[in-house]
């Protein structure tokens, strides 16, 4: 386990954002990235919740953001140190923001991102 404060762990989510690809940045819309400790009833990295883009027709300004979610917690708990959790955090950002262009699970995996 190599634990770090909320704090850190939030640079290194935004760090992880940063990386990605500034095309794909711009087609991001409507959407939130938080940090939380750990889901209340899963054993989850990372959730994703809203509505993919391909599945969006009429997605109005008023609708409130996709949302993503990264767990510090559960990240932590299988990093033995900085770069593990680094590693970690990028997979589930770009596994959770994949969810948001409506890539699923079963796509994800034969990418490679799990």
């Amino acid at each position: 386990m190599f634990l770090i404060d909320e704090v850190r762990f939030e640079r290194l989510v935004g760090e992880a954002l940063d990386a990605l690809p500034a095309a794909l940045g711009e087609m991001m819309e409507n959407i939130a990235v938080v940090v939380e400790d750990a889901h209340p009833d899963e054993d989850l990295l990372g959730l994703y919740e809203g509505v993919p883009l391909t599945e969006r027709e009429d997605y109005g300004g008023l609708a409130m953001p996709d949302r993503v979610t990264v767990y510090r917690l559960p990240i932590c708990e299988i990093c033995d140190n900085e770069d593990d959790l680094r590693d970690e955090i990028m997979v589930t950002v770009v596994h959770e923001v994949a969810h948001h262009f409506g890539i699923d699970d079963q796509t994800l995996h034969h990418l490679g991102w799990d």
